[in-house]
C-alpha cells in the first residue's frame, strides 16, 4: 500500500489507506455497514469475467466456512464480504469494533482503526487473521492477530480474539511489517511473509500452536527486493514453492502501475527464481499479470483457491474501467503448464460484455 517518492528510496507518501484514516471520523460508521455508493448490477459469471464488481482493496485469501465463503480486506476494523457461490457477494460483519489495545502504545499515530491488507487461514479448529497496522508513510507499524472458531456471525462460537502483534517494526528497521501472507507447509510447518519497499520481502516462521512467530529472535529470511515491491504470497505445487509479489504502485485506479510477479524455490527459504533463473532478492521477477489486462488495471494481492474441482487465483484490480475505474475483487481461472509455471486466464480481455456489481 505505499508509494515511492522521486529519487529517495527511503522516503515514502502517504498510503492511500493512511489518507482514508485522516478524513474518517473517530466514530465513523464501519465500512461493512456502509451502504454503496453505486447502483447495483447483476453478476457475470466467473467463466465470463474476472471482475466480482466489489471493492476490497488489498484483499485476503479467500476461505471457507461452513457453506460459504469469506475475504477480508482493507479498511476499518478489517471488513469482509461473504458469498455462497463466488459469484455474489454481501457485506459480513468487521472484525474489530474496537481498536485492540496495544495498538495505542505501538502504532500511535494510527488512530482510526483503519488496517490493511489482512491475509487469513483455517488451522486445526480455528481461523487465524493477520492484519497491518502502520501510520502515514512511516516504518513504525505492526502485524497483529486475531482469531475465530468460526467465521460465521450466527454461530455461538463467533468470538474474534485479539492476540496481539506477531512482529513489528520501528523507524529504522530497514523493512516493514506490513502486507502479511501466512503459509502453511506439507511438514506442519508455518511461515509469514511481509515486507512493502525498503528493503523488500520477508520470511519469518511461525508456531502453529500460537499463530506468533516461533521466537522473538528467530532468523528472518530475505526472499525478494524491488525499488517497488509489496503485496507477497506463497504457496506450493508439487516439488516448488511459488511466490508472487507486485511491482509497481497502487491506488490511483486506472493510473495505477501494479503488475504481479513471480519465482519459485525448492525451498521454503529460498532462493527464488524467476524463468529467466534470476534471484527475486536480486531483481528477478517474471511478469505472471501485466498491469492492463482489457478493463482491468493493476492486479495485485496474490491468492489460490481450490473451489468447486477448480484452481482459482484471486486478486485485486486498481481500477475496472467499466465501473467507472473502481478497484474490483477478482477471481480466475488458473492452471498450471508443462513446466510447472502457473498462469491466470482473465477472460474479460476478449469479453465484449459489460462487468457488473455483485454486490447486493
Amino acid at each position: 500500500m505505499m508509494k515511492l517518492m522521486p529519487g529517495n528510496p527511503f522516503i515514502r507518501l502517504i498510503p492511500f489507506t493512511a489518507m482514508l484514516a485522516v478524513s474518517t471520523a473517530a466514530n465513523a460508521q464501519p465500512e461493512s455497514a456502509k451502504p454503496d455508493s453505486a447502483k447495483p448490477f447483476t453478476v457475470l459469471p466467473l467463466e465470463e469475467s474476472a471482475s466480482r464488481g466489489i471493492t476490497t482493496r488489498d484483499p485476503s485469501s479467500i476461505v471457507k466456512c461452513k457453506d460459504e465463503y469469506w475475504v477480508f480486506y482493507t479498511g476499518r476494523g478489517v471488513p469482509s464480504y461473504r458469498s455462497r457461490d463466488l459469484v455474489k457477494w454481501e457485506r459480513g460483519p468487521a472484525v474489530f469494533k474496537t481498536a485492540p489495545e496495544w495498538i495505542a502504545g505501538i502504532v500511535p499515530e494510527n488512530r482510526h482503526m483503519n488496517y490493511w491488507a489482512p491475509d487469513i487461514m483455517k488451522l486445526g479448529d480455528r481461523y487465524l487473521l493477520y492484519y497491518s497496522v502502520s501510520s502515514m508513510g512511516k516504518m513504525t507499524s505492526a502485524i497483529g492477530l486475531a482469531t475465530n472458531p468460526t467465521l460465521d456471525p450466527a454461530d455461538s462460537a463467533y468470538h474474534w480474539t485479539d492476540q496481539g502483534f506477531v512482529i513489528r517494526t520501528k523507524e529504522g528497521d530497514g523493512y516493514n511489517a506490513i502486507d502479511p501472507s501466512v503459509f502453511h507447509d506439507d511438514d506442519g510447518s508455518l511461515w509469514l511473509t511481509l515486507g512493502s519497499y525498503w528493503s523488500g520481502i520477508k520470511l519469518i516462521q511461525l508456531d502453529p500452536k500460537t499463530g506468533k512467530r516461533i521466537a522473538p529472535d528467530s532468523r528472518m529470511f530475505s526472499i525478494a527486493y524491488n525499488e517497488s515491491i509489496e503485496a507477497s504470497y506463497l504457496c506450493k505445487h508439487d516439488r516448488y514453492y511459488y511466490l508472487f509479489v507486485n511491482w509497481g504502485s497502487c491506488c490511483r485506479g486506472p493510473a495505477s502501475t501494479y503488475n504481479i510477479r513471480i519465482g519459485r524455490s525448492q525451498a521454503v527459504t529460498g532462493p527464488y527464481l524467476d524463468k529467466a533463473g534470476v534471484d527475486m532478492l536480486h531483481g528477478g521477477g517474471s511478469l505472471f499479470l501485466a498491469t492492463t489486462n482489457g478493463p482491468l488495471i493493476g492486479p495485485g494481492h496474490a491468492g489460490t483457491l481450490n473451489a468447486n474441482g477448480k484452481n482459482w487465483f484471486t486478486s485485486d484490480f486498481e481500477g475496472d474501467l467499466r465501473i467507472g475505474g473502481k478497484a474490483t475483487l477478482a477471481i480466475m481461472p488458473l492452471r498450471w503448464n508443462a513446466d510447472g509455471w502457473p498462469e491466470a486466464t482473465v477472460n474479460d480481455v476478449k469479453a465484449n460484455r459489460p462487468a457488473q456489481s455483485a454486490t447486493k
